[in-house]
């Protein structure tokens, strides 16, 4: 961005008039607009200047085309957003520049309003990651945010609500389904408010009978009950100065629900079996599958207590709402299992395929359950269609099990590209360190990236 605030956009084309026209319609929108008639003054435009957007041309002299453009900007300028425009549109070129990192690929001749379209969207993109990668950062100054992993629009929603309630001490309702993290997003609340250092409880409610989870809640004095042999302080007290977590809060009885309301509201607990009251300073955070406003229709939640939990109301997606995550989180379980095991693991393209299309009723848990096992009894290194669970595998197309079995079958030269690309993406293509993990030297690491026609 300009110090305006005007985003900044170079336009590569060997064609003037193309540049012109670009340059135009560009500033009348209101951007900076610099141009550039080859690859070579492109790069070297790049070593002077930062550009939120590159337009390029794919094909631009004898030397360097759209494609050598965008991976050099990849590498000295990893922010921009690069959008390719073509005459020579093939689903091939289509897919190399895609796979580059290209924003989006246009076509010759382009409408002017695709381009602006395509430079609004990849601008509010980049503005997406940029802010992502902001809260994250926020939140993991304290806390690690384990499994929280995601770049959806929903999930950045959560990392918003997160950073924003996490300084105040009002109650937060969280929503979500089996296995999405709600007791992840609680503890990441938690661990970022000014409560860090203090005591976090959470507790199942739909686990527990109802007399255990009154005494596990208030805690109750010696003699209140058969087998109370000595007093034991409930978790709302020990928790004070703390956050409990509530999970399950609509399987509470309704007598509970009334203890619970006048302990958020008093900020004070009792004992069963005492009259005496205990002072508490607390933040409750509670978390639930149903939908409560339901419930307190249907006369089976109290809406008082419903009112008062949902002060701050965080709804977590579904896994199979948010399936552009899945290879993120896919990353993120095998890296772990990488540091427990001491192995080194990647997944094919075909497992990928399948983990991302299934329904997941179980949501991120299932996902990383489903991997671990998948792991298990894997020696290869890398998780085929095989090591999944019969029902994660997606049903032959045509009846051909041949096929389908051969596409889980690659060659060693297969695996070994796999694993090479695998080593480069978690290394950031840093070739020595890429080396040095395959424990081979650059030059060979060159010659297997010719010999597998991957650039480097």
């Amino acid at each position: 961005m300009t110090e305006s605030g005007a985003a900044k956009i170079l336009v590569v084309d060997d064609d003037p008039d193309t540049q012109e026209l670009l340059r135009e319609v560009l500033n009348e929108e209101g951007y900076y607009v610099a141009t550039s008639g080859s690859g070579e003054e492109a790069l070297k435009i790049g070593e002077r200047e930062c550009f939120d957007i590159i337009i390029s041309d794919m094909k631009l002299g004898p030397n360097l085309n759209g494609l050598d453009v965008l991976r050099a900007y990849k590498s000295i300028q990893p922010e921009p957003e690069v959008i390719l425009i073509t005459a020579f549109g093939s689903m091939e070129t289509a897919i190399e520049a895609v796979k580059a990192g290209a924003f989006d690929y246009i076509s010759k001749p382009f409408k002017i309003d695709e381009v602006l379209l395509q430079v609004h969207r990849a601008l509010e993109n980049r503005s997406l990651l940029r802010e992502n990668r902001s809260l994250k950062q926020q939140l993991s100054n304290q806390m690690q945010i384990t499994s929280l992993v995601g770049r959806s629009p929903g999930m950045l929603e959560i990392y918003k609500k997160i950073a924003m309630v996490s300084d105040s001490r009002s109650t937060v309702l969280i929503y979500g389904e089996s296995g999405t993290g709600k007791e992840l997003v609680a503890k990441a609340i938690h661990h970022n408010s000014p409560r860090a250092s203090q005591r976090f409880f959470a507790v199942n409610c739909g686990a527990l009978a109802e007399a255990l989870l009154e005494t596990e809640l208030f805690g109750h004095v010696r003699g209140a009950f058969t087998g109370a042999f000595e007093s034991k302080r409930g978790i709302l007290e020990e928790a004070s100065g703390g956050t409990v977590f509530l999970d399950e809060v609509s399987e509470m009885s309704p007598a509970l629900q009334v203890k619970l309301l006048r302990a958020i509201e008093e900020q004070e607990v009792r004992r069963i079996g005492s009259n005496q009251v205990t002072r508490i300073d607390l933040r409750l955070i509670a978390a639930s599958n149903r939908v409560l406003s339901e419930l307190v229709e249907e006369g089976k939640f109290r809406a008082d207590l419903y009112y008062r939990l949902r002060v701050v109301e965080i709804s977590i997606p579904p896994l199979r709402e948010r399936r552009e995550d899945i290879p993120l989180l896919v990353e993120y379980f095998l890296k772990r299992l990488e540091r427990e095991r001491s192995q080194s693991y990647s997944v094919s393209s075909q497992a990928l395929s399948a983990l991302i299309s299934y329904h997941w009723p179980g949501n991120v848990r299932e996902l990383e359950n489903a991997l671990e096992a998948a792991a298990a009894l894997n020696r290869s290194g890398v998780i085929t269609l095989d090591d999944l669970l019969p029902k994660l595998r997606p049903e032959p197309k045509n009846g051909d099990r041949l096929e389908q079995l051969h596409a889980d079958l690659p060659s060693l030269d297969e695996l070994e590209k796999r694993y090479l690309l695998h080593v480069l993406k978690v290394t950031g293509d840093n070739k020595a360190r890429a080396a040095n993990i395959l424990g081979i030297n650059r030059k060979t690491l060159y010659r297997m990236a010719q010999r597998f026609k991957l650039p480097l």
